[in-house]
């Protein structure tokens, strides 16, 4: 226990008892807030069409950005003493940027009757707030551009401000466009709550007006351009496929089991999304960089087998007491309405379980930016997910649709275990080479 201790408090605790631990609790305390306020104004139905759009809307702001924002991030870290270098970053990254997201809002704006069809189904009418998303795009497309900017500049305190000041905003935003216009509302929240944000980040702009000469055209960089696509690709990849299968599978349900149902599935969602907050943020400010750092399989298997014995058994017993409790969880974050969700936890909780032993160990495509192992076994979960939640769903109804997040965990984890067999369990040499 000692030993456990000890771990916790030198890795772990250090980084996440600062600025970032109050971000991450401001935006669980959000997301409650808001998820109740949809599940007392518009009920399972309208959270169903909230789920859908926020799944298009997460996708469409990734490729308006080209999903640069984590190889910006690096390079800017990297050259921010080096004004040449500099300059064709963010000029690069400018236009890139201003081109992608020009070209998505015009397609959405004048295609938004027929991604209204595709996302809501022709019986529901929003082409309104796809035409609002339209216009809201370049004002995040600039406010990721800001965070990148200050992420690589190591401004981590006034990042994470804004982070916190933005939750709050979105969260009340949001609460009173639900509270005034029930769905409508709630829809138009999706729409422009993370381009909001930008009010609250043009002060890091203003700030940084040193920068704002450094952008030209003249500095537009292929080199750059190169560099960039493979963090581009992988972010790309995850961004656009995954809520449009999280899509797929929602319209399924509405299809084949009811629009209610649906409701009830991404309420499930919902809450393991803000349970899992805790892990994925250990997860970016642990395990991430310190996989980039380590250049040896020994460090890289007693990194992973140390988050095993240390954090999983902590996070088994959290979600033990989430599944004991998921009666009062149901009443507290949700309402009456929504206690068909009980009958999900169990399939999601060993899902998501399973996802975070695998999820641990992937991170080191991403740390050693292992392009086409992370396109193959994100391809190959998603491939998994779409045939056994179609099939499962048929056999089983809604609670088919957990069981196949569950069966594509447990899949991927063992394609994972294939990749890094030799890393977590092969005989290490006496003298460790570099990899």
């Amino acid at each position: 226990m000692k030993k456990v201790l000890n771990y916790i408090n030198n890795n772990v605790l250090l980084k996440v008892a600062s600025l970032n631990s109050v971000s991450v609790i401001v935006k669980i305390i959000a997301g409650f807030l808001t998820s109740k306020f949809m599940a007392i104004f518009i009920g399972a139905e309208g959270m169903a069409l909230v789920g859908n759009l926020r799944n298009f809307v997460g996708s469409v702001q990734s490729i308006s950005i080209l999903g640069l924002y984590k190889g910006v991030v690096k390079y800017i870290a990297q050259h921010k003493k080096d004004t040449s270098q500099l300059s064709k970053i963010l000029s690069t990254v400018f236009y890139l940027g201003f081109i992608a997201t020009m070209l998505v809002s015009f397609i959405i704006y004048f295609k938004a009757d027929y991604i209204n069809d595709v996302i809501f189904k022709a019986y529901y009418n929003y082409s309104y707030v796809l035409k609002i998303l339209a216009l809201a795009l370049p004002f995040y497309a600039l406010n990721m551009l800001a965070f990148a900017i200050m992420n690589g500049f190591s401004k981590y305190k006034y990042l994470i401000i804004f982070n916190i000041f933005g939750q709050i905003l979105g969260a009340v935003i949001t609460i009173l466009l639900i509270w005034k216009d029930k769905i409508d509302g709630a829809l138009i929240a999706v729409a422009i709550a993370e381009s909001i944000l930008f009010l609250i980040t043009l002060v890091g702009i203003i700030n940084r007006q040193n920068l704002t000469p450094l952008i030209k055209a003249s500095r537009f960089s292929l080199d750059v351009v190169k560099r960039l696509s493979s963090y581009s690709g992988m972010a790309l990849f995850s961004a656009i496929i995954l809520p449009f299968i999280a899509i797929y599978i929602r319209s399924y349900i509405i299809d084949n089991v009811g629009v209610e149902e649906a409701g009830y599935w991404e309420a499930m969602n919902r809450i393991s999304k803000y349970y899992l907050m805790f892990v994925s943020t250990l997860l970016t400010l642990y395990i991430l960089p310190r996989f980039a750092e380590i250049d040896n399989i020994k460090d890289f298997r007693k990194e992973v087998f140390n988050f095993y014995k240390t954090i999983i058994p902590i996070f088994g017993l959290g979600l033990l007491a989430i599944y004991l409790l998921r009666h009062i969880i149901v009443l507290v974050v949700l309402t009456e309405e929504f206690t068909p969700v009980e009958d999900l936890f169990l399939w999601q909780l060993l899902g998501d379980f399973v996802k975070v032993l695998s999820i641990v160990i992937a991170y080191q495509f991403l740390a050693k930016r292992m392009f086409w192992h992370y396109i193959v076994t994100e391809a190959f979960s998603v491939i998994t997910l779409y045939y056994t939640s179609q099939y499962l769903i048929d056999e089983f109804g809604l609670v088919g649709a957990n069981m196949a997040h569950f069966i594509t965990y447990v899949l991927y984890y063992a394609i994972i275990l294939l990749i890094f067999y030799s890393s977590l369990f092969g005989i290490l040499p006496e003298k460790q080479d570099d990899n």
